[in-house]
């Protein structure tokens, strides 16, 4: 999220808001928190995400925040795959996987 980007969260999600920047600055800041650290930040985040479930503002957090995105996306994979993902990306890795195990299959 950019500091020029306003969103209006209301208040029961501002602790989701708030953990999920946390979230972002450590993704842009690799190795500033432990592996446990992290992984703690992650389980709060569930926690929240349970919570927020269903609440229409839950859209725009993850349409600003996307390491928030991309761990919701995670969490729902089984059901609905990278729904969140844009079409062209996931179309585009699907065939450079395929054309790997083609090359593969034929090296071996």
């Amino acid at each position: 999220m950019t500091s020029d980007t306003t969103i209006r969260i209301p208040a029961r999600l501002q602790a989701l808001a708030a953990t999920a920047m946390l979230l972002e600055k450590l993704e842009r800041l690799p190795r500033s928190a432990s592996a446990t650290q992290y992984q703690r930040l992650v389980t709060q985040l569930h926690g929240l995400l349970d919570a927020a479930e269903g609440e229409p503002a839950l859209k725009a957090l993850l349409d600003g925040l996307p390491a928030l995105a991309e761990l919701h996306e995670n969490r729902h994979y089984a059901e609905a795959g990278l729904c969140r993902s844009p079409l062209d990306a996931a179309v585009h890795a699907e065939r450079q996987t395929r054309d790997l195990l083609q090359r593969l299959r034929t090296h071996h």
